[in-house]
């Protein structure tokens, strides 16, 4: 039995010298080594032997198992590092080439216009203030003048959660919070920009979800005067120096008097068109006063404090800052609709 193992390792060893492929390596030890190799296939004959020659025996299979099992490895290591040496030959890198760009992503249209509304009142002096999108009903509707059953609760279409939760249809609930955290403290100058929600059906001009922007402005002796040259200055520096803007009377419950403003028309800059309907001039937003029953659900002295809000719809104005003409291209992220609006720093 000795010789049947030392004349396995000298064909097993001779063998193993030749391969060049690991894969090859692999099936000659599982054809040496394996549970049914031939190293097993002689020891299978260990029950033959004198109980004097089996431990000799035993130590010899040993002694084989553990060479063959090391020139298997020193031969996978070989192989190895050649393919590697092979493969750092063919894929040699050249360090002084240029780098790949890396391709940059860049912000929705809507978080550009967001933030261009923002700048423009923060160097107003205005402060930027934000609220929950899940909101009271209080503070949503009652404290803006609106009462539950009041007739003008039908112009927001609302998705109620429980009878005193909904997702809030505007962002003047912010106004609300911020002008209870704030009072008696004056000047009040916020600006609310964020999402909300109402129940409209989804159009070129409508969704369901869209982002609103909406200011307060709260001090002593705030006249409407205050609010159309504020406004007048926001229009200039959104669409161009040239533009002028119109006051429209209009209603809103949390505002009186209250107004629709217009600004001249991008397009055909007042000369009329079909964009502008031949009128010369495009609605951005609602306005007035605030009321002085808001004032005074929220702990202002209406006799001695006055002030003026405005609302607008961020889609609205990015639609008529870039002519998009559909709403709903904002939230179809097609990539080839937003690269359009990337900026260079």
């Amino acid at each position: 039995m000795r010789e049947k193992l030392m004349e396995l390792k000298e064909v097993a060893s001779k063998q193993l010298e030749k391969l060049q492929e690991q894969k090859d390596i692999q099936d000659l030890k599982v054809k040496i080594l394996g549970k049914k190799g031939e190293l097993t296939s002689i020891l299978r004959n260990m029950g033959q032997l004198s109980p004097e020659e089996r431990p000799i025996i035993g130590q010899v299979a040993n002694e084989v198992r553990e060479l063959l099992e090391n020139k298997f490895q020193l031969k996978f290591s070989e192989l190895e590092q050649k393919a590697e040496e092979k493969q750092l030959e063919q894929e040699s890198i050249d360090v002084t080439l240029p780098g790949r760009p890396v391709a940059l992503g860049c912000q929705h249209p809507l978080t550009l216009v967001a933030r261009d509304i923002e700048d423009i009142f923060i160097g107003l002096g205005y402060e930027v203030a934000e609220g929950p999108e899940v909101e009271q009903d209080y503070y949503n509707f009652e404290a803006l003048n609106l009462p539950k059953n009041h007739p003008a609760r039908d112009m927001q279409d609302s998705f109620y959660i429980t009878e005193e939760l909904l997702m809030r249809t505007h962002t003047s609930p912010v106004q609300v919070r911020t002008m209870e955290h704030k009072r008696p403290e004056v000047p009040v100058k916020i600006i609310c920009p964020g999402r909300v929600y109402r129940r409209d059906d989804d159009d070129a001009t409508h969704s369901h979800v869209f982002m609103q922007a909406e200011g307060l402005v709260i001090d002593e002796n705030i006249r409407m005067s205050d609010l159309k040259g504020t406004l007048l200055t926001f229009a200039r520096q959104m669409f161009g120096d040239q533009q002028e803007i119109r006051l429209r009377p209009s209603f809103f419950p949390f505002t009186e008097p209250s107004a629709e403003v217009d600004v001249s028309c991008i397009i055909c800059e007042g000369s009329g068109c079909r964009v502008c309907k031949q009128t010369g001039w495009l609605e951005i937003l609602g306005s007035g006063m605030v009321h002085p029953k808001v004032l005074e659900m929220s702990g202002y002295d209406s006799n001695k404090y006055s002030g003026f809000a405005f609302g607008m719809g961020i889609e609205r104005i990015a639609m008529l800052k870039y002519g998009i003409e559909d709403i709903r291209q904002f939230y179809m992220n097609d990539v080839r609709f937003l690269h359009q609006f990337q900026r260079r720093a």
